[in-house]
């Protein structure tokens, strides 16, 4: 009697794992046309990376974008290449660091002033390097923390006092870590901000909810992207960097459990859902856009390599 359980059907040899499919092409929505007409959304970190992956995507359904930056040249480009895509309204940009709470007052003023409040922020704006936490100095601590949780803080503060004393409602998107739940070596000053971060979205979800403020997270996988810092693409290599798929073709494909990596309008097309009237419900969450990398488990742990000598380090000296 032929065994069930070895039905040519069900047999790995002749049904190799492919991975998961490939998205929709570049230019597609998620949502329908139209959807963010008459909104204005501000993106921080919105002049490159995902945080112009994001920007883009609002653009297509019809926000007014006001992006913002510290790089006044980056975001001169990236406000021209918004401005291009189709169904985009306004598109506004303002030179912001957003961990000076008096310039984060001026870029909603300005905003306000152009195009009016924003119904949507999404705190893309973070700052990372790989370290030892013991090589870590105080100097390097303020400045991940202080962009990452300090500067989301004020962003966020700022959005929702103008909507409070305003009676109207509004909606944040903050874009977070998996190493906030899990810890992240090598990452110890983002790890404890983006926990900070995921806190936020989990505690003013109910302290505006009345008031008809929602916030969510959005925590990326492995998008790679042209404008991803040096010292963070150092150890990458492979992939084919448009989450197009190609199942075991090696790379950064090959170590994801989706056997393919992200591609940024992925992202994008998150966010503009959790932003969305359609996501009206959904409020501190935080959504996980990684393929389940972050779940990744080996049935017995490799052996362990010092995370100094993963990063070249030799021997700590004080």
């Amino acid at each position: 009697m032929e065994n069930p359980s070895r039905h040519p059907a069900q047999d790995p040899a002749q049904h190799p794992a492919r991975g998961l499919p490939a998205p929709p092409a570049l230019g597609a929505a998620a949502l329908p046309p139209g959807t963010y007409e008459g909104q204005v959304v501000l993106v921080t970190g919105g002049g490159s990376g995902l945080g112009k992956a994001i920007a883009t995507e609002f653009a297509r359904l019809g926000a007014d974008l006001v992006i913002a930056s510290r790089r006044a040249r980056q975001l001169k480009a990236a406000r021209e290449e918004l401005a291009a895509v189709a169904g985009a309204g306004r598109v506004t940009a303002a030179v912001c660091d957003i961990r000076d709470p008096e310039r984060v007052a001026e870029v909603f003023d300005a905003a306000q002033a152009a195009v009016g409040l924003p119904d949507v922020l999404v705190n893309n704006a973070a700052a990372n390097f790989p370290s030892p936490a013991e090589d870590l100095t105080p100097g390097a601590w303020r400045a991940v923390v202080d962009i990452t949780l300090t500067g989301t803080w004020f962003m966020t503060r700022e959005f929702g006092r103008r909507h409070l004393a305003a009676g109207t409602p509004g909606s944040i998107v903050n874009i977070g870590a998996s190493y906030a739940w899990t810890g992240g070596p090598g990452f110890a000053h983002s790890a404890a901000a983006k926990a900070g971060v995921k806190n936020l979205v989990e505690t003013l979800a109910v302290e505006w909810g009345p008031y008809g403020i929602q916030i969510n997270g959005l925590v990326p996988g492995l998008f790679p992207h042209p404008d991803l810092p040096e010292a963070i693409t150092a150890g990458l290599a492979g992939g084919t960097g448009d989450g197009a798929g190609g199942g075991a073709g090696g790379g950064l494909d090959a170590r994801q459990p989706a056997l393919r990596v992200g591609a940024p309008r992925e992202l994008g097309w998150a966010a503009t859902f959790l932003a969305s009237p359609y996501a009206r419900f959904v409020t501190g969450h935080t959504l996980v856009v990684d393929g389940a990398n972050w779940q990744r488990r080996t049935v017995v742990n490799p052996e362990l390599t010092p995370l100094r000598t993963q990063l070249g380090r030799g021997p700590f000296t004080p």
